[in-house]
């Protein structure tokens, strides 16, 4: 069966204030840039083929390490809708009750005119299918919502409570995927390395 790797793109000023981005097109802040440069893959995964999102944020983080890259549509962020922009602190404030009901429904839950982790499943799922049948491994430089959805699926996870494993959000994370695209965990947390540089 073939690998594929999933890496999310590097910090925005977005990450930092904790709001949501969705599709919202926002780039590396200059330190995520400075730290990117000094950093690479780790060699294991040289002379894979590599897929990014068409979203800026991982556009960068693959041309700052390095990467040549292939746009792919399919691995764009999960859509949060009327929720983009804003933070999960202030919508709890504000709905309560309602955005508590939502977020209990897991794999379900849905921004208004946003998608859900399911639906999100429903396009990354066939390409998992295209890169089985291809059978070149993969690098995907992608999203949280994006790799949180095959994470759930690879671990049996419904999205309610915690994650089974403490998932470093800005490591490298490995699964084998089978014919019909389906995920099986291989390893996580597969950490950037130094780029040495000569004096």
């Amino acid at each position: 069966m073939t690998l594929v790797a999933f890496m999310r793109h590097g910090p925005t000023a977005w990450n930092g204030a904790k709001r949501l981005q969705g599709r919202a097109d926002i780039e590396l802040t200059p330190r995520t840039r400075e730290f990117l440069k000094a950093r690479r893959i780790p060699h294991e995964f040289d002379g894979w083929r590599v897929l990014c999102s068409p979203l800026v944020r991982c556009r960068q983080t693959a041309e700052l390490l390095g990467l040549t890259h292939t746009i792919e549509p399919r691995l764009v962020e999960m859509s949060w809708g009327d929720f983009e922009g804003r933070t999960m602190a202030d919508m709890r404030a504000e709905l309560g009750p309602a955005l508590a009901e939502n977020e209990a429904r897991g794999l379900d839950f849905r921004p208004p005119n946003g998608e859900s982790p399911r639906m999100v499943l429903d396009r990354v799922l066939p390409l998992l299918a295209e890169i089985a049948k291809d059978g070149r491994n993969t690098l995907c430089v992608t999203h949280r919502g994006v790799f949180r959805a095959v994470y759930a699926l690879a671990r049996g996870w419904d999205m309610t409570g915690d994650p089974p494993d403490k998932l470093d959000l800005y490591a490298m994370h490995l699964v084998r995927v089978a014919a019909d695209g389906a995920p099986t965990l291989v390893e996580i947390n597969l950490a950037l390395k130094r780029r040495w540089r000569k004096s």
